[in-house]
């Protein structure tokens, strides 16, 4: 017997331990949004009033060589970092060919049978390396996300082989491949202008970890009253997503800048050929507050299901974070404590979305 969508249990039930995700419930013939999917008016989107990004994207085939160009990309880099912690970037170095693929195959998984998709539950999956899910934290979430997701972590190229679904894991090892390169040159810039030399192995361990995954968002009876994925900032270092041509990504304005003020949502239109790229609460830590992680979230659509692919880069969970000694010393105080990774991974992961709250557990005043 399928389950009451009125009994937030039995909906925790069918959503989660099922496996069927929000697309069954969509596929279910629903007039009108489940209420364990209604957000609180506070925490809607309001999207006739958002400011769009109206910045084009960066152009990171200037990094190469040196000269006006080189630099003025390096500033555009470093703004962005400092201000909205978002920017696009285009030739990227990302064939365009793959992201387009990407996007297909993406709409293809997410369109298998329930059964394909419920075997990596995090419950049953079998491997720790791979989990299918909806929503960020359903148990204790008062709203769930309108998404479902698949989300692989990066060990090496043979685990990735034999444990990421057969349907995607080509495709995803070679948008992980082709993108690396690009990461390394964004932060032989961002910690460049703190005076850390592009061969510093530093940044090899900035991005020691990496996580890859796949999200499907469903058309929604009425998007007004849900969201995506529910405001927050990513834990990692540097984050890459490729987004569909669809939309719905939003970022939080944390001061008053050319195109918006500070406490505005800031909508970032899909570019084509173009890929994301977002600052991380470890990339703020590390920057002493220099850089932003970026508060953002994610809005839904009626008119059609939409997918997204970030790459989540990271320190290996072993590594102690601390502010830059440099940076601290410019400023004169530390705004954040030392601590190893994984006991920030167990906050972050341990709690729902709430804004840029995560950042609380290193911070040595938390506001």
């Amino acid at each position: 017997m399928a389950p009451s969508f009125e009994d937030g249990n039995s909906v925790f039930e069918f959503v989660v331990r099922r496996g069927n995700g929000v697309k069954g419930l969509v596929d279910s013939g629903l007039s009108k949004v489940p209420e364990a999917y209604v957000q609180p008016p506070k925490e809607r989107i309001d999207k006739e009033n958002a400011v769009k990004h109206g910045l084009p994207p960066i152009d990171l085939s200037k990094l190469d060589g040196f000269g006006p160009d080189h630099d003025e990309v390096v500033d555009q880099i470093v703004k962005a970092a400092e201000t909205l912690g978002f920017f696009q970037v285009v030739n990227h170095g990302v064939p365009l060919h793959l992201l387009e693929f990407l996007k297909d195959t993406a709409h293809y998984f997410f369109s298998l049978p329930p059964q394909r998709k419920a075997v990596y539950r995090s419950d049953v999956s079998p491997s720790p390396l791979v989990k299918y899910g909806t929503s960020f934290m359903p148990e204790k979430e008062k709203a769930l996300e309108w998404k479902d997701y698949i989300l692989m972590q990066y060990t090496n190229d043979d685990e990735a082989l034999q444990h990421w679904p057969q349907e995607i894991k080509g495709v995803l090892l070679e948008y992980l491949r082709s993108s690396i390169g690009m990461v390394k040159k964004l932060l032989q810039v961002l910690l460049g202008n703190f005076g850390i030399k592009p061969d510093d192995p530093m940044i090899d361990v900035l991005i020691g970890k990496k996580m890859l995954s796949m999200n499907f968002y469903p058309a929604c009876p009425n998007p007004d009253l849900t969201v995506g994925v529910g405001r927050h900032s990513d834990m990692g270092t540097l984050t890459v997503l490729l987004q569909d041509g669809i939309g719905g990504l939003y970022v939080k304005m944390e001061q008053d800048i050319d195109y918006g003020k500070k406490g505005d949502w800031i909508e970032i239109p899909p570019t084509p050929n173009a890929l994301v790229i977002n600052v991380g609460d470890m990339l703020q830590i590390l920057s002493n507050g220099k850089y932003k992680s970026a508060e953002h979230r994610v809005r839904t659509t009626s008119t059609s299901s939409r997918v997204s692919i970030p790459i989540f880069t990271m320190p290996r969970e072993t590594t102690k974070i601390v502010p830059l000694p440099q940076v601290v010393e410019k400023d004169g105080t530390a705004l954040y404590r030392e601590f190893v990774l994984i006991d920030y991974m167990k906050n972050f992961f341990g709690n729902a979305h709430e804004g840029k709250k995560s950042l609380d557990f290193a911070q040595i005043n938390p506001t």
